[in-house]
Formats: C-alpha cells, sequence, structure tokens
C-alpha cells in the first residue's frame, strides 16, 4: 500500500492510495512526536485491501515535572517515578477531548467509529486507554503499548459501549520506565471489570520489536477484517 503523507502543525497524516475504509490514531510518547511510529506503517504488512489511514498527532509542549520542568511534547505532566500517585488528572482529561476531536475528524471523513482504532506508546498509549474506553460509540479496537491505565479509579466511569471492544497490550518484560509488573496490573484491572484484553509480553525493554509488530500487524488486519463486514450506516 502506499502512502500520501500530510504533514500540518498538528502531526502527519497517511493518506492510503485508495479510499480509506479505516483509519489508526496513533499516540507518540513522552518527548517525541508524531513522526515517530511514521516508518512503522510499511512494516505492518497490512493488506491493501484494508486501506487504512493513519493519523499521528503531536502532543502539545508543555514543562514536565520529573524532567526537572523541561518543556517537551507531553500528553499530560509527570510528577516522579511512582505511576498512579499525583496523576496529572487534568492533562490526561485535555488529552482525552483530543482524541475525540480527532475520531470526530474521521467521522466527518465519513468513517463509521468502528472503523477507528484508538494506539499509542507509552503515555500515548495510556491516554489511548483513557480516551477509547470512554468513547460513547463502539470502536474497532484500543493499542497500548508499553504503557499503563491512568486514572485506574475512574475506569467505571468508563462508556459501555467499548465494554466488548478488543484492546491489544504489549509490555517489554525488562521495561524500566513503566515496569512490567504495572502493565499487568492494568491489563488485570481491566480484566476484572469485564473488557477483552489481548495480553503479549516480549523480551525487550522500553521500545517495540520487530515480533511486536508483526503481531500488532496481524491484529489489525483481522480487526479491520472483521470492522469491513459491519454495517457503515452510522458513518455520517
Amino acid at each position: 500500500m502506499k502512502y500520501r503523507p500530510q504533514e500540518s502543525e498538528d502531526g502527519i497524516v497517511l493518506t492510503p492510495d485508495s479510499p480509506a475504509g479505516a483509519s489508526v490514531i496513533w499516540l507518540h510518547g513522552l518527548g517525541a512526536d508524531g513522526y515517530d511510529f511514521v516508518p512503522i506503517v510499511s512494516e505492518l504488512g497490512l493488506p491493501a485491501e484494508a486501506a487504512v489511514r493513519f493519523v499521528f498527532p503531536h502532543a502539545p509542549v508543555r514543562s514536565v515535572t520529573i524532567n526537572n520542568g523541561m518543556r517537551m511534547r507531553a500528553w499530560y505532566d509527570i510528577t516522579g517515578v511512582d505511576i498512579g500517585a499525583r496523576e496529572d488528572a487534568a492533562g490526561v482529561r485535555e488529552s482525552a477531548v483530543t482524541v475525540e476531536r480527532l475520531i470526530e475528524r474521521e467521522r466527518e471523513a465519513g468513517l463509521a467509529a468502528n472503523h477507528i482504532i484508538i494506539a499509542g506508546f507509552s503515555q500515548g498509549g495510556a491516554i489511548a486507554l483513557y480516551a477509547g474506553l470512554r468513547h460513547a460509540e463502539a470502536l474497532a479496537g484500543v493499542l497500548a503499548l508499553s504503557t499503563y491505565l491512568p486514572l485506574r479509579s475512574e475506569l467505571a466511569q468508563a462508556a459501555a459501549a467499548n465494554r466488548s471492544t478488543p484492546i491489544l497490550m504489549c509490555h517489554g518484560r525488562f521495561d524500566p520506565i513503566i515496569p512490567y509488573a504495572v502493565g499487568e496490573g492494568s491489563r488485570d484491572l481491566l480484566r476484572a471489570h469485564g473488557y477483552a484484553v489481548d495480553w503479549r509480553g516480549y523480551d525487550m525493554q522500553h521500545e517495540v520489536c520487530r515480533a511486536e509488530i508483526a503481531a500488532i500487524g496481524a491484529w489489525l488486519a483481522e480487526r479491520y477484517g472483521a470492522a469491513s463486514v459491519r454495517s457503515s450506516s452510522s458513518a455520517k
């Protein structure tokens, strides 16, 4: 599949040559930008008929407490190494609103909600989980890489529409940034609330590896193979 890259101040969009029938909104990690995961698209091995549009937004630039207040692209502030303590709830919710706007843009482009996947790595994965589970319509899936569920106490407030939405969580067993056990804890909490979490562990640190990319490609192809037979009547 060939893509036409479109760049703006908000991020990068890879549009397939044929009319897009699905999309992935992919959020980068702390200190990176929308370009970070662009190279992975060509490695996913997606079938051309899937015609997936990839949206890679830039996080806003903000001061990050754990990095001595340095300003960098971040979806929310991080105050310390103890994940889950003193969370930047306002920042998480603000970024979730950004994701909602991106979903609405895809809907306005003619895609049904169940043809849209929210993906993210690290901080971006945390926002993908938080925002994806709160969207009012059923999505095609949520992809959460090397990450955790933020604002855990608010999970009960998630929308019922995405209770059965497929979730793929991948994590490095030797991750020094977000420990494997933290990812497992989020997985267990989601499963305890009835979410369908497909968990994959890899012998890596806070990164992605080839085996993981292959698994992501297969999972996306499966999601969009299923989505292609669903009704798109809800598309605007």
